[in-house]
């Protein structure tokens, strides 16, 4: 963020994570990481994104971490999911704030119902759909 002079956004229930980030990355080897960027604004659920002719509707999908959002294109039908879900798979919530029970709730409740032809844009990996991920994730069968 302060490399391209852009405002962090988050849900504030991500806070916590943020500033954990300096001391959690000793733990997997990182030997120093710089102090995150305060955030400029708190992103709701609902709220709408919007630049250029884009407009993203930010969806509060908890469980990969305590404040996951996901971004949802209405007018395009597409998602980007981070990390909450994936082609085949689920985000990983073994980490600290992660909730196994609270992630497949945010996907079944939040994500199910944009429908099945809305593709899905993860943190990594190929993009999916929703109708692809309710009738073949072994996580969500």
């Amino acid at each position: 963020a302060r490399h391209y002079n852009l405002v962090l956004e988050i849900h504030q229930g991500e806070l916590p994570v943020l500033e954990s980030v300096p001391q959690v990355s000793q733990l997997y080897g990182i030997p120093k990481v710089e102090e995150s960027p305060s955030p400029g604004h708190f992103l709701e659920e609902g709220e709408q994104i919007k630049f250029g002719d884009t407009e993203l509707q930010v969806i509060f999908t908890p469980g990969h971490s305590p404040a996951s959002i996901s971004l949802w294109n209405k007018k395009e039908d597409y998602l980007i999911a981070g990390d909450v879900l994936f082609y085949g798979s689920i985000g990983r919530t073994d980490l600290p704030g992660g909730d196994m029970q609270t992630l497949l709730s945010s996907i079944r409740e939040k994500l199910f119902p944009l429908g099945d032809s809305c593709v899905v844009y993860s943190g990594h990996g190929p993009k999916t759909s929703i109708g692809f991920e309710k009738g073949s994730n072994p996580f969500l069968n």
